[in-house]
């Protein structure tokens, strides 16, 4: 998966859902889950008004992730995205935060859910 052919897009702005925002959401996805590790799991996904975030766990252990509004926030999809433990997967307020680029993201959750242990 090609995410670099995201950067630089500025993203329409829209009361709902754009289907270039639809388009993105759903690579970013993709792409997130081909970096998690076999024992590890997207659990929660949410695409929420140009920003996506969720919860991968590994057993017992979760890690939370956030990409602000991509129409405010350039490129910080890709740049400056926020990974933090958690509790469990409805743990919005978690642990420290930290900051991974799009290509460490999987590493970068690897190392917290090695932490939480």
């Amino acid at each position: 998966m090609n995410m670099e052919k995201w950067l630089d897009v500025e993203f329409e702005s829209s009361s709902g859902l754009t289907a270039e925002f639809a388009k993105f959401a759903s690579d970013f996805k993709k792409f997130i889950k081909g970096q998690l590790s076999p024992d590890q799991c997207l659990l929660v996904w949410s695409r929420g008004h140009f920003y996506v975030s969720g919860f991968i766990n590994q057993g017992e252990r979760f890690v939370y992730f956030s990409v602000s509004d991509v129409r405010h926030f350039f490129n910080d999809w890709y740049y400056h995205i926020l990974v933090r433990t958690a509790k469990n997967e409805k743990d919005y307020t978690g642990g420290v935060n930290h900051y991974a680029t799009l290509p460490y993201f999987g590493k970068a959750v690897s190392e917290l859910l090695e932490k939480g242990r």
